[in-house]
C-alpha cells in the first residue's frame, strides 16, 4: 500500500461520523490493508468495530441497480418502490416482447382485413393484455421477490396497487401506440380501453375470493365468452361486436367504477393468509 487512512480518519469512522467520499475511500482500503485494520482495532471499542463491519459488508453485498430502476430513482420514484417495480415479472423483456408480438399480430390482422368492418381482433384482445400483466405481478408463482413482500412490513394492497399502475402503464402505453397504426379506424381503435380497465379492476375484485391467478383467469375466459356470444347474436353481420358500440362502452365504464369501488371495500383482505402464503405451503 502506498498510503494509509489517518489515524484521525480511522477515529471518526469508528465513531461512524467520516462522510463521503472518505468514508469510501476507507471501506475501499480498509478491505485489503492489514495495518489500517489493526490501528482501527486500537482506535475503537469491539461494538462499534463489529458495527463498522456489519456495515461494510451491507454496502458490499447491496445489489447494483439496473439501468432502469436507477432511471426511476432519478425521476424521483423512492428506493423501495423503485425497486419493487424493476422486480415485477412483466415488466421484462421476455413479456414486453410477447406483447408487442402479439399487438404486432393483430394490428396487421386488422389493417389487412376489412376496413369496413372494426378491427376485432385488436379490440379483443388488447383488453387482455393488461388483465393476463396484472395476473403475473402478483403471486408466488413468477414473482422472485414474493417471499419477501411475505415477510416484509408492506401492505398487500399497497404492493399489487404498485404493480398494477407499472403494468396498466406499460400495456395501455404499448396499446396505445399500436392503434396508432391503424388509423384508418379513427375513435373506434380506441374502444378497446374501457373494457380493459374493466377486466383489470373485475380481476383484482376477484382476487380476495379466487386468488391472484383464478381470479384473472376467470375473467378472461368470461371475456372471451361474451365476444362469441356477442359475434353471435350481432346484427349486421359485419357490424361491431356490442362491447365496442356506445352501449357496450357504457357498460364497461360502469363495470370498471363498480369494481374498483368493490376492490377500495376489499382492500384488506389482500393481507390474509391464503394471498400471501406461497402456494403449496400448509
Amino acid at each position: 500500500m502506498s498510503w494509509h487512512v489517518t489515524e484521525e480518519d480511522l477515529r471518526a469512522y469508528a465513531r461512524g461520523e467520516l462522510a463521503p467520499p472518505g468514508l469510501w475511500s476507507a471501506d475501499a482500503h480498509l478491505t485489503g490493508c492489514a495495518v489500517c485494520r489493526g490501528v482501527l482495532a486500537e482506535v475503537t471499542d469491539p461494538v462499534a468495530l463489529d458495527a463498522g463491519w456489519e456495515r461494510l459488508d451491507a454496502e458490499l453485498d447491496a445489489p447494483r441497480r439496473g439501468w432502469c430502476e436507477g432511471l426511476l430513482v432519478r425521476a424521483g420514484v423512492p428506493d423501495h418502490i423503485a425497486r419493487l417495480l424493476t422486480a415485477t415479472p412483466v415488466l421484462r423483456g421476455s413479456w414486453l416482447g410477447a406483447v408487442v408480438l402479439v399487438l404486432t399480430m393483430s394490428v396487421l390482422a386488422g389493417a389487412l382485413g376489412d376496413h369496413a368492418a372494426s378491427p376485432t381482433v385488436f379490440l379483443a384482445l388488447a383488453p387482455l393484455l393488461p388483465l393476463a400483466g396484472v395476473a403475473l405481478s402478483y403471486g408466488p408463482a413468477l414473482d422472485p421477490t414474493y417471499e419477501m413482500a411475505v415477510v416484509a412490513p408492506t401492505h398487500g394492497f399497497k404492493l399489487l396497487m404498485i404493480r398494477t399502475v407499472a403494468v396498466l402503464g406499460t400495456g395501455i402505453g404499448l396499446n396505445g401506440l399500436a392503434t396508432l397504426a391503424l388509423p384508418g379506424y379513427g375513435l373506434r381503435a380506441l374502444a378497446w380501453l374501457l373494457p380493459a380497465l374493466a377486466l383489470t379492476a373485475a380481476g383484482l375484485a376477484l382476487t380476495p375470493r379466487l386468488g391472484p391467478v383464478a381470479a384473472p383467469s376467470a375473467v378472461g375466459v368470461g371475456w372471451v365468452a361474451l365476444l362469441l356470444a356477442a359475434d353471435a347474436a350481432r346484427e349486421p353481420a359485419g357490424g361491431p361486436l356490442a362491447p365496442f358500440t356506445a352501449a357496450g362502452q357504457g357498460v364497461s365504464a360502469a363495470v370498471a367504477v363498480f369494481a374498483t369501488g368493490l376492490l377500495f371495500l376489499l382492500r384488506d383482505r389482500f393481507d390474509s393468509a391464503s394471498l400471501r402464503r406461497p402456494q403449496g405451503s400448509l
